[in-house]
């Protein structure tokens, strides 16, 4: 099971580092083998949410999302997408912002590096919403109950995610908007950027409930038929048909097949969504490491392959059935990063920071996992000896 569902990884990951090897000598082979482990570090906590979603999905999604989804992770977010904002925000027609990435390296890194805000902005929104329904919602298993439940109680107020996302993004626009210093050879002081946050901050909001309202109405409507399909089909066998004939199958079955490709096509939308939000941190982070954008992208690329075979893996194995905590501990590191995203429009937070982040809570919240299951498991034993001895006694 482990080579089939990492083998696409290893293989890119063979061919990738051959092609740096081959093009950048020792020093571009390390420093791709270097981002590779820094994507890695950087989005474990997603692999955790994506499987959480991906799990909903039938074995065709699943594959679309190995194999399509990965191509849109790495050429789409890895490559493309930087040098879009770069077009857009320093103004350029695509074209120059192509040549700028690749004959001009600096200069790249400099726009992309001043263009920070407006990545920040939008994508700590849409993680942080993912985060507050998360938290807000209630639910049977808790971790931190005494933080959780409270949560969950005031999550019954209507639309209460959207206000304390709104309240962030004042908070982030009045303080670390304000005042962000410029970066590249030549450009000194600072410049405020509340507009720009606020823009690309209720962009993300909005995109967030626009993808996820529609996964989730699709989602519902196939519980429902599947709940309606179940009735009928009950009440169909118990009566059976006419003149004794076999029941026929419940109507709301097709249509139910239909609503689970919408249903799908969404959640995967919506997951290569929450894969962009991961990214950004990952690629503004990357020129620490190297300004050649087919280094970074190369580097990034085999990293978020092994991302996804994670998730694949977690869904396959049913590791959030076993190990319950791993899930909250993952929706944690996601509202840490979006908190850290945000605080990054202004102040510089190193990688290594947000990487431990997020492995400190998914090391946490499995190892209470683990506590949970032993508890379970001798309680279960406990009572089975119980029952034993009484028989015994009888």
């Amino acid at each position: 099971m482990l080579l089939r569902t990492f083998g696409w990884s290893l293989g890119v990951t063979a061919l990738g580092l051959a092609a740096a090897g081959y093009f950048w000598q020792g020093k571009g082979l390390a420093l791709v083998a270097i981002l590779a482990v820094l994507e890695i570090s950087l989005s474990f906590d997603n692999a955790v949410v994506n499987a959480g979603i991906l799990r909903k999905l039938n074995p065709f999604w699943q594959r679309i999302f190995l194999t399509i989804g990965v191509l849109i992770a790495v050429f789409g977010m890895r490559l493309i997408f930087p040098i879009i904002i770069v077009a857009v925000t320093a103004k350029l027609s695509p074209w120059e912002a192509v040549k700028v990435a690749v004959n001009d390296h600096d200069r790249y890194e400099t726009l992309v590096t001043n263009a920070h805000p407006a990545i920040a902005a939008f994508g700590g929104m849409f993680l942080l919403m993912i985060f507050l329904d998360f938290i807000f919602e209630e639910r049977e298993i808790t971790w931190l109950s005494w933080l959780e439940k409270p949560l969950a109680k005031l999550g019954k107020l209507d639309m209460l995610s959207v206000v304390v996302a709104l309240v962030a993004l004042i908070i982030a626009g009045t303080t670390v908007a304000t005042g962000v210093p410029l970066h590249g050879a030549g450009l000194h002081g600072h410049v405020d950027k509340a507009e720009t946050v606020f823009l690309s901050g209720i962009a993300g909001l909005v995109t967030y409930l626009v993808v996820g309202g529609i996964s989730g109405f699709f989602e519902e409507q196939l519980e429902d038929e599947d709940e309606d399909g179940d009735e009928e089909g009950a009440r169909d066998e118990a009566d059976g048909g006419e003149d004794g004939a076999p029941a026929k199958r419940p109507i709301g079955a097709a249509r139910a097949a239909g609503l689970a490709g919408k249903a799908a096509f969404f959640m995967f939308l919506y997951l290569e969504v929450i894969d962009a939000s991961f990214s950004f941190d990952g690629v503004v982070g990357a020129f620490a490491i190297s300004n050649d954008i087919f280094q970074i992208a190369l580097g990034l690329g085999i990293g978020a392959m092994y991302i996804r075979s994670l998730t694949v893996f977690l869904v396959r194995k049913g590791t959030l059935d076993d190990y319950v905590y791993l899930e909250h501990g993952a929706h944690y590191a996601i509202g840490a990063l979006a908190v850290i995203l945000l605080v990054t429009i202004k102040y510089e937070v190193s990688e290594v920071v947000t990487g431990l982040v997020g492995v400190v809570l998914i090391v946490a919240s499995y190892w209470s996992s683990v506590v949970r299951n032993r508890r379970l498991g001798e309680g279960s034993e406990q009572s089975d000896d119980d029952k034993a001895e009484m028989a015994s006694r009888v």
